[in-house]
């Protein structure tokens, strides 16, 4: 178990292979400029000697948290404030809370998957252990977005008591080997779904963008943290925010990995989306827009025609856009993969009933699918 980077073993980047999101640098801004709220421990499995297993948890106290989101109607918004604060607020995550995939461990062929979960769960005794010592007991245990494939890798009677659930999907799109341009994926669109890019895009004429440079970031700093909680704040759920300095942070270390686009209307910054390189992946990250000008200029629409346009020029192979907005998405090609988790509550009589309080709290989403490629 380590608590800082620097304790890390040398050859954890070579364990986490080629997912930027288990490297040091990536756990860096992680420790620097992550959520006031949330801890984190890193966990090295060995055979004898040799590192096999690498993997990052998360410990979030929600008793800090003034809003877990504005979304649902006033009764539910309060029944689940008083739930987080009073039964679940101290919460262990093994993986990554602040993105939407498997981003938290990685094994080498040396350790066998199913086996390295069963470690895993012996990881999170030690650290309740560690945490219960400082009077943070958790009482929510969170397994994180794994496949379909990697759950049911999970030994069934060591996790027993934990419930299986899947929340909304990751929209993952996929770039066509066929296209060498952002107008090859354009002439595949129906003509629907071309009219809808065509208007998009007369919507914002007079918007510009322009990728920011660290300095730039660190100058709009107040302004960009006002619009990324624009959009936080009417999230579905929320277990954390971001620190004001975390882009910055972002930029600083993981430089051209890391990628920080404007929107500007005349002078005034009224939007911004992050992408970060994750090998032959785009991943997006945060955003954040001015609520006066996204419907108007249709800025959501048009920050995932441009993320589109870049991964396709850059030669990536695909785009996770992560959870949320899944119709939108979708009628730009994202297609919807399905991940699973498993939670347990560390009180036997509210355990018994956790799979209710978690269709409650969060129902399955209504949306449709659509298609927007030439049959």
């Amino acid at each position: 178990m380590y608590s800082f980077v620097s304790q890390l073993p040398d050859k954890w980047d070579c364990v986490a292979a080629e997912n930027i999101f288990l490297t040091q640098s990536y756990l860096t801004v992680l420790e620097t400029s992550g959520p006031v709220n949330m801890t984190f421990h890193f966990i090295g499995i060995f055979k004898q000697d040799q590192l096999v297993g690498v993997a990052v948890s998360q410990f979030l106290d929600l008793s800090s948290i003034t809003s877990f989101g504005e979304r649902d109607h006033r009764v539910k918004t309060l029944i689940r404030s008083y739930a987080f604060k009073n039964i679940s607020s101290k919460v262990l995550v093994i993986g990554n809370n602040m993105l939407t995939g498997q981003n938290g461990y990685s094994f080498t062929d040396e350790l066998d998957e199913s086996q390295g979960f069963t470690i895993l769960k012996d990881a999170v005794n030690s650290i309740r252990s560690i945490l219960s010592k400082k009077g943070l007991k958790p009482q929510l245990i969170i397994f994180k977005d794994y496949s379909k494939v990697a759950v049911s890798l999970f030994d069934k009677t060591i996790f027993k008591s934990y419930f299986t659930f899947t929340t909304q999907p990751n929209m993952v799109f996929t770039i066509s080997e066929n296209w060498n341009s952002f107008d090859d994926y354009l002439s595949c669109l129906s003509k629907k779904y071309r009219d809808q890019y065509k208007r998009s895009r007369k919507k914002a004429e007079d918007v510009s963008k322009r990728k920011l440079s660290l300095s730039e970031i660190e100058d709009y700093s107040p302004r960009i943290h006002e619009l990324y909680m624009n959009v936080a704040k009417n999230a579905p759920f929320n277990t954390f925010y971001l620190s004001e300095n975390h882009f910055e942070t972002f930029k600083r270390t993981l430089k051209d990995n890391f990628l920080f686009y404007g929107y500007f209307l005349e002078d005034k910054l009224i939007g911004f989306n992050t992408l970060i390189k994750n090998g032959s992946d785009i991943d997006t990250y945060f955003l954040g827009y001015d609520q006066d000008f996204q419907k108007e200029k249709m800025l959501y629409l048009n920050m995932l025609y441009d993320m589109i346009a870049y991964s396709i020029n850059k030669k990536y192979r695909r785009i996770i856009f992560a959870r949320t907005a899944l119709e939108i998405k979708s009628s730009v090609g994202a297609v919807a993969v399905e991940t699973y988790g498993m939670m347990k509550h560390s009180n036997p009589l509210l355990n018994v009933f956790i799979g209710r309080f978690f269709r409650y709290f969060e129902p399955k989403s209504n949306w449709q699918v659509r298609k927007p490629f030439k049959e």
